[in-house]
């Protein structure tokens, strides 16, 4: 029940990325700043103007018990990093950009490869490594869904120098 309701949640965030107008934030957006996580209140804003505005590697938007939401902000020709979450599923959606998406079961076997762009979903199961890297000129804008969260309630990650302290 849990798994359809994540599933749920995730598939709704991708039908609002699709269909979003562009609002007004009253909670720090409209500053050009991301606003402070809001989970687990209920909470509603412009998913894909939040991330265009995202300067940081990697914020939090929203922390709840099951789901997080961080924005991520990747530098042309830099990337996430290899990494593997055992207990965390990962939702990726890009909001500007283009990159490159490799996963596979282990960090020596990357057996899936795809390119890309503005509209990209990119499902990544518990357990499988990955990675994104940005093969653009401009910064690679992203959502990124965490079920269940994986980071801290309120992180805010300016680089990924500082990510990986």
């Amino acid at each position: 029940m849990v798994k359809k309701s994540i599933l749920s949640i995730t598939l709704a965030i991708v039908l609002v990325m699709s269909t979003a107008p562009t609002v007004a934030f009253s909670d720090g957006a409209s500053s050009g700043r991301v606003p402070k996580d809001y989970g687990p209140k209920p909470y509603a804003l412009n998913l894909a103007e939040l991330a265009k505005i995202n300067k940081n590697f990697r914020e939090a938007v929203w922390t709840g018990d099951l789901l997080q939401l961080m924005v991520m902000s990747i530098e042309p020709q830099c990337e996430i990093g290899l990494e593997e979450h055992s207990d965390t599923d990962h939702f990726f959606y890009v909001i500007e950009g283009t990159g490159l998406v490799q996963t596979g079961p282990k960090d020596t076997n990357l057996n899936y490869s795809r390119m890309i762009e503005p509209g990209s979903g990119i499902f990544v199961p518990k357990a499988e490594w990955h990675n994104i890297i940005n093969k653009g000129s401009t910064p690679l804008k992203i959502l990124v869904v965490y079920a269940p969260p994986h980071h801290d309630h309120g992180t805010v990650h300016k680089t990924k120098a500082e990510a990986k302290h």
